[in-house]
């Protein structure tokens, strides 16, 4: 495999990394969307770093960005765009809505009313946008993240648990250690001297990660080789989530993972064994992501919720649950 794509991407995780601070997992979640070809849903308190995750990533490759606010006023045509009607020849002229670009932030995509939330589902899954009967597609590098406050649940919409199944994950974020923070203050601190400063920042030396890069480094990661073992133990995780008996997992689940979870599971192992520069997939890669992977495709009983239990302890039930290869 070439060595030259990884080494691009490393530097494009490691400039992420110089600007975000404490939020690791994110940054790697992020990096797996771009190889996987996907979309994760972010949740955390404000202030996490969330927006500025994806505005690094977005400076780093050579793609546009668009940042959403959603609202309970937002309508579906303020995302996908809307037929405008010329006066001088009777005509209409599709303009682009804020979806037509390489990378969009959802923010806060739970205080938008259903109808919105599923023009930006439909278009992360058909990867095309329909307006007036006639279909546009969106770009070969369409990455969303969407972001949610836990926190704040008036005035909200939760997203429909069938819907969610479109994200490819689901990451959960949260406050950085005091060492980290320290290091965040000084970041912050210095980024404001520059700006304030009379002299023309530096920009960085690094080029733009090339979209034909990253379409690339997807065909490599899909031809990763993963053994059949690791390919029907994935299988057994997921369905071990739909399987009805006296066990503690199916005591927990009202509904389990569809097929997407695997398919899911297959693809982000691939991308995180890619991303630590190895050949091959192993158990601990399926591992890392599964948490991920699954958290916003399970739905628990009223039993369990009664009970307090939360979802990554059932996840870690099915990862003891089902042997290994």
């Amino acid at each position: 495999m070439d060595g030259t794509l990884r080494h691009l991407f490393q530097q494009l995780e490691t400039r992420v990394s110089e600007q975000i601070i404490g939020q690791k997992v994110l940054i790697n979640r992020l990096m797996i969307a771009l190889l996987a070809d996907g979309h994760l849903l972010v949740e955390g308190a404000p202030g996490l770093a969330k927006t500025r995750a994806i505005n690094a990533l977005s400076q780093g490759v050579d793609g546009d960005f668009q940042r959403i606010q959603f609202t309970p006023d937002l309508l579906p045509s303020d995302l996908t765009g809307t037929d405008i009607y010329r006066p001088q020849d009777g005509s209409f002229h599709f303009q682009q809505g804020p979806l037509f670009h390489h990378m969009v932030l959802a923010d806060e995509i739970n205080r938008a009313p259903a109808k919105v939330q599923a023009a930006l589902l439909e278009a992360m899954a058909e990867r095309q946008i329909t307006v007036g009967g006639k279909s546009y597609p969106l770009a070969s590098l369409f990455l969303v993240m969407a972001t949610q406050n836990p926190i704040e649940q008036e005035g909200t919409y939760p997203l429909p648990e069938a819907q969610l199944d479109r994200f490819l994950l689901h990451v959960r974020v949260d406050y950085p250690h005091a060492e980290e923070e320290l290091q965040i203050l000084r970041l912050t601190r210095q980024e404001a001297m520059e700006q304030n400063s009379t002299q023309t920042a530096k920009k960085s030396s690094i080029a733009p990660l090339p979209i034909a890069a990253i379409l690339a480094a997807r065909k490599e990661v899909l031809d990763i080789p993963m053994t059949e073992q690791l390919e029907d133990y994935i299988v057994r995780l997921v369905v071990a989530t739909r399987q009805h008996g006296n066990n503690d997992v199916a005591r927990s689940l009202q509904y389990g993972a569809s097929p997407r979870a695997s398919i899911a599971l297959d693809r982000c192992a691939r991308a995180h064994a890619w991303l630590a520069n190895r050949d091959y997939v192993s158990p601990e890669d399926i591992h890392a992501i599964a948490f991920d992977v699954l958290r916003h495709r399970l739905i628990l009983n009223y039993e369990a919720e009664a009970e307090g239990i939360n979802v990554d302890a059932v996840i870690q039930k099915i990862i003891q649950y089902v042997a290994l290869p």
